[in-house]
C-alpha cells in the first residue's frame, strides 16, 4: 500500500479521464494521494474531487509560482478554509528562487503567513523549496513548532539533516530515476528511511522511462523500485517504511480497500 505524497490531480490535464487515472493507481498499489492547491480560485475544485474519494485527500494553499494570483485577502480565506474544511496538510507554498520575476519578499510574506497558519490549526507543511532550501529553513526556524515536507527535494546531505532536525522529511520523485542526479541518488542511498516520504508531482516530473509525458501516480511504483535498488533492499521495505512515515506526518485515515 502506498501514498502518493504529492499528486495535482485537479489539474485539467486530468479532467478527461481523472476516474481511469485513480484507478490505474490503485491497481499499482497507490490507494491514497495528497493533493495539495496551488492557488485560492482552485480550491473548490479540489474539495470537490477529493470529498468524491476516500482515498484523496487535499491540502490548501498558496504555490510561490502563482504569485500573481495572490491576493492577502486569500490568506484570511485561508484561515477559514483550514477552520471548516481540517485537510490534511497546509500547501503547497514556499520559496521559489529559480523562476526569474518572482519577487523574493513577497513570496516570504506568503510562506511565512502560511507557516503561521499551519503552526496555529497544528498541521504539516507541503513546501516548494527550489533554489531556497536555505532560506525555507530560515522561515521555518523563525516561525516554529512545525513540521512537514520539502516535495522534490534537491538539496545536500546537510540541508536533508537540518530539515529532519526541524521536523521535516524529504519527497522524492521521478527526478530519483535520473542517472545524471547522482548527488540525489546518493541521497536516498544513504539518509534515514525515516526521512524519506514517495511523490509523483503528477502530471508532472516523470521518471526516466516516461520522460516527456503525462506523469501519473500509478508510476509511483518507479519511484519506489529506484530507491530500493538504490538502498539495497526490497521494494517492501522501502513501501512500508514511507507509507508509515506519510500516515505519521499526515495523520491519514485508513486505506480504502483496492
Amino acid at each position: 500500500m502506498l501514498v502518493d505524497t504529492h499528486c495535482h490531480l485537479d489539474t485539467p490535464g486530468f479532467d478527461p479521464d481523472r476516474a481511469q487515472v485513480v484507478a490505474r493507481a490503485r491497481a499499482a498499489g497507490v490507494l491514497r494521494q495528497v493533493v495539495p492547491a496551488i492557488d485560492a480560485a482552485g480550491w473548490p475544485k479540489l474539495r470537490k474531487i477529493c470529498a468524491d474519494d476516500a482515498g484523496l485527500h487535499p491540502a490548501y494553499g498558496l504555490h510561490p509560482m502563482f504569485l500573481a494570483s495572490h491576493r492577502e485577502v486569500h490568506l484570511s480565506e485561508l484561515r477559514r478554509w483550514l477552520e471548516r474544511e481540517r485537510p490534511v496538510a497546509v500547501g503547497e507554498c514556499g520559496l521559489d528562487h529559480f523562476v526569474e520575476g518572482l519577487d523574493h519578499d513577497t513570496q516570504l510574506q506568503y510562506f511565512d503567513a502560511q507557516l503561521r497558519l499551519a503552526r496555529d490549526f497544528d498541521l504539516p507543511v507541503i513546501v516548494h523549496a527550489r533554489r531556497a532550501v536555505d532560506a525555507v529553513l530560515a522561515a521555518i526556524r523563525r516561525i516554529g513548532g512545525l513540521r512537514g515536507v520539502v516535495h522534490s527535494f534537491s538539496g545536500s546531505r546537510q540541508q536533508a539533516e537540518q530539515l529532519a532536525d526541524n521536523g521535516f522529511l524529504l519527497g522524492l520523485g521521478g527526478p530519483v530515476t535520473y542517472e545524471r542526479a547522482r548527488r540525489l541518488r546518493s541521497l536516498a542511498a544513504e539518509v534515514p528511511i525515516e526521512w524519506l516520504l514517495l511523490e509523483t508531482d503528477a502530471p508532472d516530473q516523470p521518471d526516466a522511462m516516461h520522460r516527456g509525458q503525462r506523469n501519473e501516480p500509478s508510476r509511483l511504483t518507479t519511484v519506489l523500485q529506484t530507491i530500493a535498488a538504490l538502498r539495497g533492499v526490497a521494494p517492501e521495505i522501502v513501501a512500508s517504511a514511507t507509507t508509515a512515515n506519510a500516515e505519521r506526518l499526515f495523520r491519514l485515515p485508513e486505506a480504502p480497500k483496492p
